[in-house]
């Protein structure tokens, strides 16, 4: 059986556009998680290489979609030498995202 670490939470608050949040959550749920995981995986490859996982220009007059963000970090991955999240990270990240909507739900 794989070691679960629990490690102290903190919440962020984000400012964002209600489209645009509302978007990103029904993207979020095709992928299969929350957008706390989303954020989670996010913050940890971005600690993890020490940069943001994708390319950002000034002079684009339209909001790239989050598949074209996707398709980009994916790239940088690529051609990056840094280490990506490993599936155990990722997984992890789901797992604990999954048992902190367990306990929300039993809480209610």
């Amino acid at each position: 059986m794989a070691k679960v670490w629990i490690m102290a939470q903190s919440a962020i608050t984000v400012r964002i556009d209600s489209e645009l949040k509302s978007q990103f959550d029904k993207l979020c749920e095709q992928f299969g998680m929350s957008v706390n995981t989303a954020f989670n995986i996010f913050v940890n490859a971005v600690v993890k290489t020490r940069s943001i996982p994708f390319e950002i220009k000034a002079g684009r007059t339209e909001t790239p979609s989050a598949l074209d963000l996707f398709l980009q970090q994916r790239k940088a991955a690529e051609a990056s030498e840094k280490p990506e999240l490993t599936l155990d990270e990722i997984n992890a990240e789901i797992q604990a995202a999954r048992d902190e909507r367990r306990k929300r739900q039993t809480s209610l």
